[in-house]
């Protein structure tokens, strides 16, 4: 007889595993006893009529599931034919043996090695991938960023100098004021000069009589100023100073040849009266301001003690983070009154003067990173006291002032390096006694004395070398009042 197959005795010796159940009209599935690994593997009957794999029952792992729930008394058999996995040689199984899809993500147990991802890597989307910090942008330059970069990254761009190595980054994203904090080997900020502002000048105090009043005047157009509020103490020729948030008006006299130790602040927020927030170590006159960005100083200036009038030479500096009293925390090279005050980002400077007579032409500087005494470190164009100080973010300015007669001068220095003034144009008119004050862009003079009180109030630009123009007027023409920006 021919071969048909399989003999019964090779049948009979295939390991099966048999299961059963009863129906219950409800019950769906048959947990099996073994593993058969597919369903093709699996005989199942009802009360001993064969039922069709997947159409009538599906297997999942060792559990059958019914298409149909076995009615009640149905006697269920599940006969599972013996199932092995086929072990392949290794380096058997080719690519074309593998079914596209069939490489699922629990497929790969520990990732793949970098070792594997070499060549052109195909293009996929990154909005799966976390933990990956946002970059703002760097840039390179072959300069240091400005105040007014205003870079479309906003804060934490960060700016790379290809010339120095240096790098900063933008802590401060003000616009035409930013603050770029260095990061890198080398040193020093890159932020506005605590002398300047971009909003507003104010003119505070006076004489002929002593005054109170506080004017105020945009820096956006040529306009006549506003009274905006007073100082507790009328008074004249106190010290100027600004922190980023208030104004500080500091000594001055009240009249009758004595001095005052008050320190008044006002804020910028809004217009208001100036409070009383401490004292400096002495009471006196015709003193200079500075300020650095944490701190505002008063600089040199004029007393009576006891009934003598004399010039000192006392530094003092008062915080802005808490109001409090001064402290004296270094001397002016020279002894002197009526100085004209600028700032820097790093030093407070002190131009001109007097030490009673003749006027004087020193400029001398001292740091803001420690207390220490000032140093000479040039000379102005011509001798004088009485100017008003105005500062750039590059250089200081001295305009007007008492030279025998009112003077007109405008004179300009470096603050990158210790050198003499230069002559750079003139008020509309030489007068003495004013005030100070400094946008970004410009230099402002108001108030004084050219044969009787002014209201005038100048600018001339720091962009080039030029005279000054009259645009607008104080509210009070007075003579030795100080300024201040915001």
């Amino acid at each position: 007889m021919a071969y048909i197959g399989k003999n019964l005795v090779g049948i009979l010796k295939e390991q099966k595993t048999v299961d059963t159940m009863t129906g219950d009209g409800s019950d769906t599935t048959l947990t099996l006893s073994d593993t058969p690994g597919s369903v093709n593997n699996v005989l199942v009957f009802f009360d001993g009529i064969r039922q069709t794999p997947i159409t009538d029952y599906t297997l999942m792992g060792t559990t059958l599931t019914f298409t149909t729930a076995p009615e009640a008394s149905v006697n269920v058999v599940a006969i599972s034919g013996n199932w092995s996995g086929v072990v392949p040689k290794m380096g058997s199984v080719t690519s074309s043996k593998i079914v596209d899809g069939m490489v699922m993500d629990a497929h790969i147990v520990t990732g793949v090695a970098s070792s594997k991802l070499t060549g052109a890597l195909p293009a996929i989307s990154g909005a799966n991938l976390t933990g990956i910090v946002s970059d703002t942008g760097i840039t390179s330059n072959a300069s240091d960023p400005t105040i007014s970069t205003n870079p479309a990254g906003g804060l934490g761009t960060v700016w790379a100098n290809s010339t120095s190595g240096e790098m900063f980054v933008l802590t401060d994203a003000t616009a035409g004021s930013n603050v770029w904090t260095n990061v890198g080997s080398g040193s020093g900020d890159v932020q506005l000069s605590f002398a300047q502002g971009t909003v507003s000048g104010y003119t505070a105090g006076g004489e002929s009589p002593p005054s109170d009043v506080i004017d105020k005047f945009t820096f956006a157009s040529d306009a006549n100023a506003t009274d905006v509020g007073n100082l507790p103490i009328a008074r004249f020729h106190p010290a100027g100073t600004r922190s980023r948030t208030h104004g500080y008006i500091a000594g001055g006299s009240s009249g009758g040849g004595t001095g005052k130790t008050e320190i008044e602040k006002f804020t910028f927020a809004t217009n208001a009266n100036a409070t009383d927030v401490g004292d400096l170590t002495l009471g006196r006159y015709h003193l200079a301001g500075q300020s650095s960005g944490t701190h505002g100083y008063s600089s040199a200036g004029y007393r009576v003690s006891p009934g003598v009038p004399n010039p000192v030479n006392v530094i003092d500096k008062f915080s802005f983070a808490a109001d409090g009293n001064a402290t004296d925390v270094g001397d002016v090279f020279f002894t002197r009154q009526a100085g004209a005050g600028h700032s820097s980002t790093t030093h407070g400077y002190v131009s001109g003067g007097e030490p009673g007579n003749p006027s004087h032409n020193i400029i001398d500087k001292f740091t803001f990173s420690a207390d220490a005494n000032s140093t000479d470190v040039g000379n102005l164009s011509v001798a004088r006291y009485a100017a008003a100080g105005q500062s750039s973010q590059t250089h200081g300015y001295t305009s007007g002032g008492q030279s025998g007669s009112g003077s007109n001068v405008i004179d300009k220095f470096t603050f990158s390096a210790d050198a003499d003034a230069t002559d750079v144009g003139d008020l509309t008119a030489g007068r003495h006694a004013v005030a100070g004050q400094s946008s970004t862009t410009h230099g402002y003079t108001s108030g004084g004395n050219a044969v009787g009180n002014n209201n005038i109030i100048e600018k001339f630009t720091f962009a080039s070398n030029a005279n000054a123009t009259d645009v607008g007027d104080l509210t009070v023409g007075r003579q030795y009042p100080t300024g201040t920006q915001h």
